[in-house]
C-alpha cells in the first residue's frame, strides 16, 4: 500500500484465508477507510467476508493460481491497474488478464445498489407499515 503507484488503490489482492482472526468489523472498516472497495483472495474467513459485504466492499474469490498471477503482475509493473466489474462479474487488465467470478445474486444486487441492512429494510417500508396497520390493537407496542 505504501509503494509508489499504489497509494490510491481501490482493489487489494491478498493471500488465502484473508481476514482470519478478524471477527469484528474493525478490519473491514480500516480497509474501507483506506479506500479499498474490493478485495481479491483465494479464500476468506467467513466473518470477515460477511463484514466486507455489510460495509459495502466486494470480496472476490478466485483460484489460488489466478490470485498469484495478479500478485506477480503487480510486483512486475509498479502502478499495475486491474478492473473489477461487479455487474458483469468480471476482472480484467489491459494486458490480457481476464477472469470471471461467482457471487450470490442477492449480494451482487445489494452491493450494486449500495444497500446495507437498514437500506434493505427501508425497501419494504410500505409493506411493514401495512402489516403494522393490520395488527390487532392489543399487540401494539403502546399496549404491551
Amino acid at each position: 500500500m505504501n509503494r509508489p503507484g499504489y497509494q490510491d488503490a481501490k482493489i487489494l489482492v491478498t493471500g488465502r484465508n484473508f481476514g482470519c482472526g478478524s471477527s469484528r468489523e474493525h478490519a473491514p472498516w480500516a480497509l474501507n477507510e483506506a479506500g479499498f472497495r474490493c478485495i481479491i483472495a483465494s479464500s476468506f474467513a467467513d466473518i470477515f467476508y460477511n463484514n466486507c459485504i455489510q460495509n459495502g466492499m466486494l470480496p472476490v474469490v478466485l483460484p489460488e493460481e489466478r490470485v498469484q498471477e495478479l500478485i506477480k503482475r503487480a510486483e512486475r509493473k509498479p502502478g499495475y491497474r486491474l478492473t473489477v466489474n461487479l455487474e458483469n462479474q468480471t476482472i480484467y487488465d489491459s494486458e490480457g488478464f481476464e477472469d470471471v467470478f461467482e457471487i450470490d445474486p442477492f449480494i451482487r444486487e445489494r452491493l450494486l445498489n449500495g444497500l446495507d441492512d437498514i437500506g434493505l429494510t427501508l425497501k419494504v417500508e410500505n409493506e411493514i407499515t401495512s402489516f403494522e396497520a393490520q395488527r390487532p390493537a392489543y399487540l401494539s407496542p403502546a399496549n404491551t
